[in-house]
Formats: C-alpha cells, structure tokens, sequence
C-alpha cells in the first residue's frame, strides 16, 4: 500500500513539473510580444515625446513620460522569461547567459529616468538636456550588448 503511494506521488510530481513546463514553454512566445510591445513600441513613443517635450520646454510633459519610463522598467524583467528566444525578437541570448549583468540595466534606466524627472521639476533647461542624454546611454548600454541589430530591409 505504501508502495502504491509512493509511485502515485511520484507520478503526480512528474505530471505537475511537465505542466508547469509546458505552461512556461506556452508563456515564453506571449513574453516576445508582450517586450516587443513594451519595448518598440511603448518605449520609442516615449523617446519621441520626451524629445518634442524638451525642444519644447514642457517641464510638465517631461516628468509625465519619465513616469512611464519608471512604470515599464518595473515591468521588463519579467517580459525575458528563460526560452523567450524568437525569430521575432531581438533579444541576444547573452540575456539569459549574463542575467546577473543584464538584470542590472532596468535600474540604470530607472535611475537616469528619475534624475532626468528631477531636472524638469526644478526647470532646469540644461540639467534636463545633459540628464536626456544619460538616460540615451542608459538605454544603449543595454541595447549594445544584449539586442542584436535590426534585420536590414530586403533580406
């Protein structure tokens, strides 16, 4: 009887670690949109607007994208689930090899978001310039070592 027990525990742990794989196997295509959505989308209409809002001096404007700059960089860890490898992204698979490395880069970009917020908040015209800037090299020093170029057009 103990026997019989043991074997059906043991069969329903093997049942359950197989589900759970194959539901984190059925997630990882989900993450790819769901980064490229966040990603390209979400973040290169912020990148645009922070741009105009600063020719433009909106201070407010400013301090309203960087918010959500904060929001995603809350978010994007969990958009890189281990398998979330595709022909649709550009993730390199240097994420998941260096994950200590890469991990740190949404705070880079959290820090430099926030700074840049600040800047607007006292209106400070040339803080927020020199603070855009490093925002861009925040986000590139990610983008350089762990998101492979776009593909060229035609090929």
């Amino acid at each position: 009887m103990k026997l019989l027990l043991a074997k059906r525990t043991q069969l329903v742990t093997v049942i359950l670690v197989a589900a759970c794989l194959v539901f984190i196997g059925a997630l990882a295509p989900d993450s790819v949109v769901l980064r490229r959505k966040l990603m390209e989308s979400n973040n290169s209409v912020v990148a645009e607007a922070l741009n105009k809002a600063i020719k433009e001096k909106n201070f407010a404007e400013i301090e309203g994208k960087c918010d959500v700059i904060l929001e995603n960089m809350d978010k994007v860890l969990d958009f890189f689930p281990p398998g979330s490898l595709s022909e649709n992204s550009r993730a390199k698979p240097e994420i998941w090899a260096r994950w200590g490395e890469f991990s740190k880069h949404p705070a880079n970009v959290r820090k430099a978001a926030q700074e840049l917020a600040a800047a607007a908040k006292a209106g400070d015209e040339e803080a927020v310039k020199v603070r855009f800037k490093a925002l861009g090299e925040a986000c590139k020093g990610c983008h350089q070592s762990f998101r492979a170029p776009k593909p060229k057009q035609g090929t």
